[in-house]
């Protein structure tokens, strides 16, 4: 288990409870400040920070968690045999014109 994983499992385990964790680093060198603030948003994205904060904005329900979890679980199985469709079918499917 990966370290992020981990820190979300805890933050899912105790809401409420500050979780230590590896901070999200980003080094400006001579690329620019404008590079390095991309590149932090994208680690933030990545690490699915803004989604867990939004989620922590409120109370959930453990009933209402466990219906979001069944609706996501079922949301990624669904891609998932989508992903292997398109896979066996040979998929290009570019869908324009010409």
């Amino acid at each position: 288990m990966s370290t992020t994983e981990g820190i979300k499992e805890q933050l899912q385990q105790s809401p409420g409870k500050t979780v230590e964790g590896r901070p999200l680093e980003v080094a400006v060198d001579e690329r620019g400040l404008e590079r390095a603030i991309r590149r932090l948003k994208r680690k933030i994205a990545t690490e699915g920070v803004t989604r867990e904060l939004k989620r922590r904005r409120h109370y959930e329900k453990p009933s209402v968690r466990k219906r979001r979890k069944a609706r996501e679980a079922e949301r990624r199985r669904r891609r998932r045999e989508r992903r292997a469709a398109r896979k066996q079918t040979g998929g290009g499917g570019g869908g324009g014109r010409y």
